[in-house]
């Protein structure tokens, strides 16, 4: 089962951009039923930072949330995505403006 982009919840989502909240929720709950069954004995966390919370995403994410630091490891790509796009507005000018962190991060 892929989870990142899976289709399906972006067939929910669509539902739910069209007002469409029963469909969206039922099509939804078939993704949430499909992971909780693929994923009842298996590790689901694309994480490779070796972590006392790896897998534990409640803890993991109200530990973000608590200290508002920075998001979890396994956020980035999908958020580094969307800054993307919006940095092609600037031609990624930002880029000239960012330094990267001292901490060595996860590749």
């Amino acid at each position: 089962m892929i989870i990142d982009g899976n289709e399906i919840e972006k067939a929910a989502m669509k539902e739910f951009h069209k007002g469409n909240r029963k469909e969206g929720l039922r099509i939804q709950e078939e993704f949430a039923s499909a992971f909780r069954e693929e994923y009842k004995d298996k590790d689901h966390c694309p994480c490779k930072k070796a972590c006392r919370y790896h897998g534990n995403c409640k803890e993991c994410v109200a530990i973000h949330r608590a200290h508002q630091e920075h998001v979890p490891n396994c956020m980035r790509p999908m958020l580094n995505k969307k800054i993307r796009m919006l940095s092609e507005l600037t031609e990624h000018t930002i880029a000239n403006e960012i330094e990267a962190p001292k901490e060595v991060t996860v590749k």
